[in-house]
């Protein structure tokens, strides 16, 4: 299963991060998670919006540079160790983990964990070898 993330790369000025939210906001779309990773230069926001074809020929005709990106999207217990037990399979399976971030579902006792990978099939092979099922974009729109 994939998940479709949008990253909109941003200039570090005053007022970038407003007018990307807008630009979301404008294409009438909900942000169900968000991650700004940030240079001296830049900035990269991470989304996971509802329906991300519409929302990144939004941005993208509202002059940002955009991307969207195939992503993991797994849904835990929101308890102690959790977290452990994925980092764990991408360990014992040699998964290269790019980049994480996390939100909490509508329903407060579960999680969901955002993951880039290098190799996508053999992240999500392992997982479901190891119990894990990752979910579809839709799926994570739901929770």
């Amino acid at each position: 299963m994939k998940a479709t993330q949008i990253s909109i790369f941003l200039e570090n000025k005053s007022g970038r991060l407003a007018a990307a939210t807008q630009s979301v906001l404008e294409a009438g779309a909900n942000m169900r998670a968000l991650n700004i990773a940030d240079t001296s230069d830049f900035g990269i926001l991470r989304i996971m919006v509802e329906n991300p074809d519409k929302v990144y020929e939004h941005l993208k005709n509202s002059g940002f540079t955009v991307k969207k990106t195939e992503v993991l999207a797994l849904l835990i217990q929101d308890e102690p160790g959790a977290l452990n037990k994925i980092l764990g399979i991408f360990d014992r399976n040699n998964i290269n983990l790019e980049y994480i971030y996390t939100f909490i579902g509508k329903d407060d006792s579960k999680a969901v964990i955002i993951a880039r990978v290098r190799n996508h099939l053999e992240a999500e092979t392992a997982l479901i070898k190891e119990g894990t099922t990752p979910l579809s974009h839709e799926e994570v729109m739901r929770i």
